[in-house]
Formats: C-alpha cells, structure tokens, sequence
C-alpha cells in the first residue's frame, strides 16, 4: 500500500498558502485567536464541500472519526461545531473572498488559450446574477420580498475555462444592473449579457474605456436605423442595422451608434434582437457570442448541484459569505488541480472520485486519471458538463 500524503492534503498542496496568511493579516482574522486558525476554518469547510456534508455536526462527526489523520489534512485543533460556528460568525469573510480572487487570477492564467465555441483572440466574458433562496425569518438580514428572504450571486464569467473572473454577493433587493457600476472595463474585452443589464448611461462607459458588449434589446427600444449591411438570409440573420436611439433618456446616456442585429433562430423559431457597440465582427459571430452566454447559466447551476450554497452551516450574513466564498475556491482548485495534472476526467467525475477519497493516500494524478466507465454521449448530453 502506497504510504503517502493523503488525497486531501495532495488536493490542499495546490492553495497558495503564503497568499491566504497575508489575507488573514490584512482583515486581523487570528487577533487574540489561540487555536482553531483561518487555515483550519478554511480546510474544515472545504472538506465539508468536497464530501457534500449537510450540517456542522456531520462535519464534525465525519472528521473526528478520522482523528489520527487531521494532523496530515492540517488540521492541528480539536473539531468541534460549536468552534465552528463562533469562527464562521466572527471571522471576517472578506479573508475567504479575497483569496478566492488570487486562486481565480491563477486559474485564469492556465485557461488563457483555452477554446470556447467562438474563433476570438479577445477576452469574452458572461455576466449574469443567480438567487439563492432563503428563509426569510432565519436570514432577516437578506430581504428580498415581503415574505422571502434571499442572496444573490453576481458573476463575470471568463468563458475561456469558465472562471469566474468577478463575484459580488448582496442581499435579494440588489438590481442586477447595478453590478455594472463595480466593474472595471477591460479594453477590447467583450461583455456578454441578457436584458436585465440594459441600461444605456452604463453601458456608455464601458463603449468609453475601449471594451464592447453584445445585450439584447427591448421591445419598447426607441431608435432611427442609419444604416443597413447586406445579410444572407438564409442564415437566419434578418437585417444588420447601425441605428441611433431616439428615447430622451437612452440618447442622454448613449449618444453615439449603435449596431441593431435581426435574428431569426432556426432551433427555436424565436425572433431576436442584438444590441452591440462592435461594428467589426460579422452578424453572425455576434449571434455566436450571445449563445456562449448560456455558460455562466451552467456555471450557476453546477454549483448549485454539486456544492453547498443551498444550504448553510450559519444563519448570519458573515457566516453565509464565508461559505459561498470557500466554495468558489474548492471550485477554483480543483479546476487548477485539473489543469496542473492535465486530468482528461470532467470536473464533475473529479468531485465524484474525491468526494469519496479524501482519507485514502493514492497519488493524485494516478487517482484521477484512471476514472473508467464514462458515459455514453448521449447520457452526458443530459449533463451539466464543464472543462470537458
């Protein structure tokens, strides 16, 4: 038998560890602390979301049966769910948040030349916002309506790796649109995004710093077309339009041109209108873009089925943080632990196997690279696939 380091702790190897004590110093996470450490915080609830567990008191029982291991896991303290509880209430969030930052920066690196589905040499990112429903008793911190409490997830995906390059968590009465005021625009980057992000004074400031963004239009847009380009139509294209806007506000906000695509979608039948400040790319890879926005909904999706943000080890607005965060890193790592070991096993077929083999002490890459039995094409067409 091989005598090794535990899967986890090859797993926890990849965490950048002299970046998280600096976040821990920046927010003074271990004043007057005497045990029971960030890191230690950290590492408990990334195995409780790499082992699906359900409670603190699950995690604490799944950990103290395995005592004689927490020291090799890194885990120096006694586990207990009541110091869990304190450390998730107390301890600021903002340490897991800006860690998460710095995996994601490194995870972005390695899916730079990553393909998505759309011949660009330019960064494409998707913007979208989720809802995590809560108890509106339980969380009265998060109104969200009158009778309903809720958080939402506000996420800039790169659709190069699907990273999430951009995360804001707020409280349910948040408008979506108002996340735009909390970006920075990357020149020549193209932001992805539905309707709910229309809003023209904001969107004037990302056609100011050289970035460009492809929406859909509302029925009720108000507009004088200038110019029309030819289009084949048997494409599904219906026309290609350089318009103005003619509504006294969006003029206000949006003084310059605007590029107006028709399109007929041959799957569904539905007739769209695209809105873009990009006048180079052709009709068609601008329709291309718009559907590889689908993502970050599968982005939302697969982390709300195969991590715990559905469920919370905490009831305060710090504890919640803390988890949602911590989450998004063991997405990020094991996503970096793909890459790194060049593991041709989905993300999911990964959290699988190590859902199940955090204790044993099998090499990493020999564990993940000998994933047999995968499933038909169309079985896992019926998937919420990524990083395949």
């Amino acid at each position: 038998m091989h005598a090794g380091k535990l899967v986890f702790a090859q797993l926890t190897e990849h965490l950048p560890l002299t970046t998280f004590r600096r976040c821990v110093a920046a927010y003074g996470g271990e004043h007057k602390i005497k045990s029971f450490t960030c890191l230690e915080q950290f590492l408990c609830l990334a195995f409780a979301q790499l082992t699906y567990r359900e409670s603190l008191r699950d995690i604490e029982a799944c950990l103290r049966a395995q005592r004689e291991k927490l020291y090799h896991m890194g885990i120096r303290s006694r586990i207990s769910r009541s110091t869990l509880a304190d450390a998730n209430e107390v301890r600021d969030w903002r340490i897991y948040a800006d860690f998460a930052q710095r995996l994601i920066g490194m995870a972005r690196k390695l899916y730079l030349d990553e393909p998505f589905g759309v011949d660009l040499k330019e960064t494409v990112y998707a913007l979208d916002t989720t809802t995590i429903d809560l108890c509106l008793p339980v969380f009265p911190w998060a109104p969200f309506r009158t009778a309903k409490a809720a958080v939402k997830m506000h996420t800039l995906l790169d659709l190069r790796g699907n990273i999430p390059a951009f995360i804001h968590i707020s409280d349910g009465k948040m408008h979506e649109v108002n996340i735009l005021d909390q970006l920075l625009p990357e020149p020549g980057a193209f932001y992805v995004m539905d309707r709910g992000f229309l809003d023209f004074e904001r969107l004037y400031r990302f056609h100011e710093a050289g970035s460009f963004f492809v929406t859909r239009g509302k029925s009720n847009l108000r507009a004088k077309r200038r110019y029309s380009r030819p289009v084949d139509r048997s494409t599904g294209l219906i026309c290609d339009q350089t318009i103005v806007l003619t509504g006294f506000y969006s003029l206000k906000g949006f003084e310059t041109s605007l590029r107006r695509i028709r399109f007929n979608d041959p799957k569904t039948g539905k007739r769209l209108i695209f809105l873009t400040n990009n006048f180079a790319l052709p009709a068609l890879t601008i329709t291309e873009l718009y559907r590889c926005r689908w993502q970050v909904e599968l982005f939302f999706k697969w982390i709300k089925q195969h991590l715990r943000i559905k469920q919370f080890y905490g009831t305060t607005e710090n504890a919640v943080k803390t988890q949602i965060w911590i989450a998004v890193s063991v997405y990020v790592l094991v996503a970096i632990v793909k890459k790194r070991l060049n593991i041709a096993a989905s993300l999911y077929e990964m959290l699988q196997i190590l859902s199940l083999t955090m204790f044993e002490q099998t090499p990493l890459n020999t564990l993940l690279s000998q994933i047999q039995g995968r499933q038909s094409d169309t079985e896992l067409a019926k998937q919420l696939n990524l990083f395949n």
